[in-house]
């Protein structure tokens, strides 16, 4: 049987505590490559164990997901009363009470499928904002058997760029992101395969490419892209690159676009077959198969590798794909993510410029712009949040002192003349290289914070000179957030037992001793506590 991992088995205990606590349809952030199905069997085996009568939907897709997470819950739970809908798997099961479904072939099923408790969906961002699409008619049509129908959604990118956050909005499906763990803690963590990236000596110039809707038009981009000049340059300095590196994955901008790069390929004796939405079944599965063997060494693609594709060798992947999608770019990264024997890390070769232009595929977001109907925020063709190693050509942090890759050193006078966007690289785990800043405490205040769906917690706010930072100790929280609150009140001084609620918290608030010392770190707008000192000749703990 499989053993989760401490982050599926924390996203897990996230998802019920959010219910625990009466919440309505949360949203689970998790890194391509970390193990949703996992996730998703576990969260789905606990509910119906836990309560007989109760029905599941697992709905995805593609097809290749529905038999992934169908298996993935029976290695966790063999006995599992699993049933599978899918009109390309051959299969059209409706008594079970747990269905592993495609949403092409149920959204017009309700009936037949009959009144559900849950439904759960991989890969959520692909759920439309508004009232429409097959996701919604579906819904709709379950919510008239179960009112009180709960939806659960997973994604590794919580954001669309027509609506912005998956979570926000008066049309949105999901009320709140109950748990996050990305790109960067699953590397750091060891769970993940690191990312380098090298911008291309070639660059794909979309100055006068045309926009809607935050993306550049199709056919005006392929256009762009599409040149033969451009192609046989890019396709040789992948060669040159990709020599140590044994699977390489292309993504072009259109399906001629990507023919033509695989022509380019097998003139200059490389193995490569393209895959688009027009290929062949057969031929799919077959260059797939090839390809997670190592018998074919590069697949070229349009628009369909970014999500549901799995091949843990991909250790090099090339952008002829320009985007202002944040949400398209981390589908992307994602690829070049999982590990596999043998592979140290995945090259990422951009000639598209758009690791310059929307920074580290770590810390995207997307927030509303005001007064723009909802309309997310954008990358615009000039950004530029990365700079170019002079060196060995890897893109670092705008203000990065060292290359991760080459140990170049730039000066701190061209680090201060930069552009004002910081964390900005492939990664921007390069910044914790950055040493935080210690600032003395003058005093600390503590009161209750409210959020509508969660548990009540302690707001800690640290006077230092004209800033307060603030951080929130869960002590009514399960899982990780009550072991963080546990830890937190022992290291100030706090006697046994750690309190079970926020009011107890505060009545004993004089039993604990401010820190003297915080160390923050710039994230974002905001600033994290990494250490506190408690004395001067104490050592910095986090």
């Amino acid at each position: 049987m499989t053993s989760l991992r401490t982050y599926q088995q924390n996203a897990v205990e996230s998802v019920l505590d959010y219910w625990r606590t009466g919440g309505g349809n949360p949203l689970v952030d998790m890194a391509t490559g970390l193990g949703k199905s996992v996730t998703i069997g576990s969260l789905t085996r606990d509910l119906l164990t836990t309560y007989p009568d109760m029905r599941a939907l697992m709905l995805v897709h593609v097809k290749e997901l529905v038999a992934q997470n169908a298996q993935a819950l029976l290695r966790l739970w063999p006995q599992a009363p699993v049933g599978i809908y899918s009109a390309g798997l051959g299969r059209r099961d409706v008594s079970q009470r747990i269905i592993f479904a495609s949403i092409q072939s149920v959204y017009r099923r309700a009936a037949e499928l009959g009144p559900f408790d849950l439904v759960l969906i991989d890969e959520a961002h692909l759920v439309p904002s508004a009232g429409e699409g097959m996701y919604r008619a579906l819904l709709d049509k379950l919510r008239e058997m179960r009112p009180d129908l709960r939806v659960c959604g997973f994604t590794a990118t919580p954001f669309r760029m027509d609506s912005g956050r998956l979570d926000a909005g008066d049309a949105r499906l999901f009320d709140e992101i109950v748990y996050s763990y990305g790109i960067a803690k699953g590397i750091d963590d060891g769970w993940l395969s690191p990312l380098i990236s090298k911008r291309g000596a070639t660059e794909i110039d979309v100055s006068g490419v045309a926009k809607r809707g935050g993306e550049f038009v199709s056919g005006a981009l392929e256009a762009a892209a599409d040149n033969d000049a451009i192609t046989q340059a890019a396709v040789s300095e992948i060669i040159e690159y990709g020599q140590t590196r044994r699977s390489w994955l292309v993504f072009c901008a259109g399906v001629k676009h990507a023919h033509h790069v695989r022509d380019e390929f097998w003139r200059q004796g490389v193995s490569c077959e393209v895959i688009s939405g027009d290929t062949d079944a057969a031929d799919r599965a077959r260059f797939i198969d090839d390809f997670r063997a190592g018998r074919l060494r590069c697949l070229t693609n349009c628009n369909v590798l970014t999500t549901g594709f799995d091949a843990p060798a991909t250790d090099l992947i090339a952008l002829l794909r320009p985007t202002l999608s944040p949400g398209l770019y981390v589908q992307m990264m994602g690829r070049g993510t999982r590990l596999a024997d043998s592979k140290t890390d995945c090259l990422v070769l951009d000639f598209t410029g758009t690791a310059r232009r929307l920074g580290p595929v770590d810390t995207i977001t997307v927030d509303r712009r005001p007064g723009k109907k909802g309309a997310p925020d954008a990358a615009k063709v000039t950004d530029l949040r990365a700079k170019e190693c002079p060196t060995c050509k890897t893109l670092a942090a705008l203000n990065a002192r060292t290359c991760a890759v080459c140990g170049h050193e730039w000066s701190m006078d061209s680090i201060r003349h930069e552009a004002e966007a910081d964390d900005v690289a492939i990664l921007s785990r390069d910044l914790k290289n950055r040493p935080p800043e210690e600032i003395a405490v003058v005093t600390w205040a503590a009161k209750r914070h409210q959020k509508q769906g969660s548990p009540d917690s302690v707001r800690v706010s640290y006077s230092a000179g004209l800033m307060s930072y603030p951080e929130w100790v869960l002590f009514e929280h399960r899982g990780p957030g009550r072991f963080r609150a546990e830890k937190w009140w022992r290291a100030h001084g706090g006697a046994e037992p750690v309190p079970e609620c926020v009011a107890d918290a505060l009545v004993r608030w004089a039993e604990l001793t401010p820190p003297a010392f915080i160390s923050i770190r710039k994230n974002g707008k905001w600033h994290d506590i990494v250490a506190r000192r408690h004395s001067a000749d104490q050592e910095q703990a986090a």
